[in-house]
């Protein structure tokens, strides 16, 4: 599957931006595609997560703030982030996981990342 993600950019602290992730390929009906960020110097960490059926579930950093959200028909997530803060300054990639019981496979495949700059 390959991701696509746009959206990000320059904001001010308080502002607010909206990234989008559309997959394309082979993508099972059953998935589930997060987002993820990695700030300079510090490790790749989970921000948030929404299965096909639309559960989803956020870190505590972003909770409140931070909205996910996807078209199915679309293939496409999109992560509403709010209230920005200089500490939510990354690159946010989005990641695709889904698994084929007939074949026994798991998918695992990244976007190429935007980078979300936030002033204070």
């Amino acid at each position: 599957v390959q991701l696509q993600a746009s959206g990000g950019g320059l904001v001010q602290a308080g502002g607010s931006l909206r990234l989008s992730c559309a997959a394309s390929g082979s993508i099972f009906r059953i998935n589930l595609m997060n987002w993820y960020r990695q700030a300079p110097g510090k490790e790749r960490e989970l921000v948030a997560g929404m299965t096909t059926g639309g559960v989803a579930s956020y870190a505590d950093s972003v909770e409140g703030r931070f909205t996910i959200s996807r078209d199915n028909a679309k293939n496409t997530v999109y992560l509403q982030m709010d209230n920005l803060r200089p500490e939510d300054t990354a690159v946010y990639y989005c990641n695709y996981i889904a698994y084929d019981a007939s074949t026994d496979s798991s998918y695992n495949d990244w976007g190429q990342g935007t980078l979300v700059t936030v002033s204070s």
